[in-house]
């Protein structure tokens, strides 16, 4: 299966899916490892970058372009990152969307970051919305349609063990035999 795993900052995408990709045996493959390599390379923040991206849409175009090639070449894969089930799109077999209120995603990254909360706060939300207009400009996909995931999880009512306990019993009672068709990811341009 190829199953992705998406949200905004903070929402525990990258726990849930390593968590989901060593309880499987799948492979766990990070948009957020690729954004921050990218930074490195540039010798900037991913925030920096982030800003950069603003300029320069090829910088989401090549991330985006790769998660789009993981998906339709690659099985027994957990593809993570806020756009994964975008990208993924018919190649994905579950889609879960990963959230939390925004005062809980950012005390994660003040956490994560070693930075105080309200810094957190408000580079969150500056990248949220930067996200949402470039993702809106590039492919014509609006980040708040969550129509299209099979299952949304608000990661501040269950800890990572019982988000991981959801998310598999998700994955365990998948009956193909039983679906009765994904739901389409329709409007969007994959224009790379």
């Amino acid at each position: 299966m190829l199953i992705t795993v998406s949200g905004p900052a903070g929402s525990g995408k990258s726990t849930l899916a390593g968590n989901l990709a060593d309880a499987l045996n799948y492979e766990h493959v990070s948009g957020g490892d690729i954004f921050r390599s990218l930074a490195e390379e540039r010798d900037m923040t991913p925030l920096e970058l982030n800003k950069a991206a603003e300029d320069d849409d090829q910088i989401d175009r090549d991330l985006d372009r790769r998660l789009r090639d993981i998906a339709a070449e690659r099985d027994d894969v957990v593809l993570e990152s806020r756009l994964a089930g975008w990208m993924a799109g018919e190649y994905a077999d579950i889609k879960l969307w990963l959230t939390a209120p925004l005062s809980a995603r950012a005390d994660r990254i003040a956490q994560r970051e070693n930075k105080p909360f309200e810094q957190a706060r408000t580079e969150t939300e500056e990248r949220s919305a930067s996200e949402a207009q470039r993702y809106a400009e590039y492919y014509d996909i609006d980040f708040d349609d969550l129509s299209i995931y099979d299952l949304a999880i608000n990661t501040a009512r269950w800890d990572p063990p019982g988000t991981l306990s959801i998310a598999l019993h998700a994955v365990d009672s998948y009956d193909e035999s039983a679906d009765e068709g994904k739901t389409p990811v329709q409007g969007i341009r994959y224009e790379f």
